[in-house]
């Protein structure tokens, strides 16, 4: 045998440290992986939008009011009115809680069908549900284009 004994001496506070280090080092490592990996587009989930911002307009006299619609690949996820004028804002009192009622079921349902409404709003729900649809009609995903292309285009801002 050698005649140099070499004797280690570890302290349990460093060797916890070392544990505590590499613990966090592979949590790291297993949450940036995971952030940033490709989603799998192909599972047979078809993306229902083009994720984008899209406009439609609806005519209020002689006023025009513009819908604004935010959605990502298979979610809606702003509705909103935008360039209103105070003479619409003060002409139509209705129009902004009735949008925001309507947005809020939609947000629900991700849906419109079976949106419902006050009788006292039925008009103006009903005109806005419309100016809804056409601006949803240019966000959906053509029949003719899968889900993999869709996911690959850019955002979009349609008016």
């Amino acid at each position: 045998m050698s005649g140099k004994t070499k004797i280690v001496v570890l302290h349990t506070k460093e060797i916890i440290y070392t544990a505590l280090f590499a613990v966090l080092g592979i949590v790291l490592i297993i949450l940036l992986v995971s952030m940033f990996w490709p989603k799998n587009t192909e599972s047979g989930e078809k993306n229902a939008y083009i994720p984008g911002v899209y406009h439609s307009s609806m005519q209020l006299g002689e006023n025009t009011v513009d819908i604004q619609i935010v959605v990502d690949a298979n979610q809606i996820n702003s509705i909103s009115m935008s360039n209103t004028s105070e003479s619409v804002e003060t002409m139509y009192p209705l129009m902004e809680p009735a949008l925001e009622t309507l947005a809020a079921q939609i947000y629900e349902t991700q849906s419109l069908d079976n949106i419902t409404y006050s009788e006292e709003n039925r008009y103006t729900s009903m005109l806005l549900l419309n100016t809804i649809e056409q601006a949803l009609e240019k966000a959906k995903v053509p029949e003719t284009q899968d889900s993999s292309q869709a996911s690959d285009t850019v955002p979009k801002i349609i008016y």
